[in-house]
């Protein structure tokens, strides 16, 4: 019975220790939030060429922050990595300049960017012809 009491007393103290622990990581959180309502942010500005992990700086009256954000390295560097578009399937290709289209719209701006509503993106078109027969072999095809 003994170390019964001592394993309850020992459960009931670690709990007391995680409650604490949780109370402060939440005081942390709240220094964090402001009271100012419009903050302005510049763009994501990667820490080494042009895409990766970086920071972004924001201001509202007197106060400045900076927050992390991450570049991805595919990004369509014409448009910016703040503007999110919802992009429609390729179109044909065009024998004459030998590149497919597409259009996108916008779908989200992130931290107040200048972002064009409709923008056209083109690829070059594939050389390549897809086989229907892909992964079999020819004598399972006769």
């Amino acid at each position: 019975m003994h170390v019964r009491g001592l394993l309850l007393l020992l459960v009931l103290i670690l709990l007391a220790a995680t409650a604490e622990a949780g109370k402060s990581k939440k005081e942390k959180v709240k220094k964090d939030i402001s009271e100012c309502e419009d903050w302005r942010w510049g763009p994501c500005v990667p820490n080494s060429k042009d895409c990766g992990l970086g920071y972004r700086e924001g201001t509202c009256k007197d106060e400045s922050k900076k927050l992390k954000c991450k570049i991805p390295c595919n990004w369509k560097k014409k448009f910016g990595a703040d503007c999110k578009y919802k992009f429609e399937s390729w179109g044909g290709c065009s024998s004459q300049t030998g590149v497919k289209t597409r259009s996108g719209i916008l779908k989200k701006a992130l931290y107040n960017a200048q972002c064009e509503e409709i923008v056209y993106v083109t690829k070059p078109c594939s050389s390549k012809i897809k086989s229907k027969s892909k992964g079999q072999s020819p004598a399972l095809l006769s």
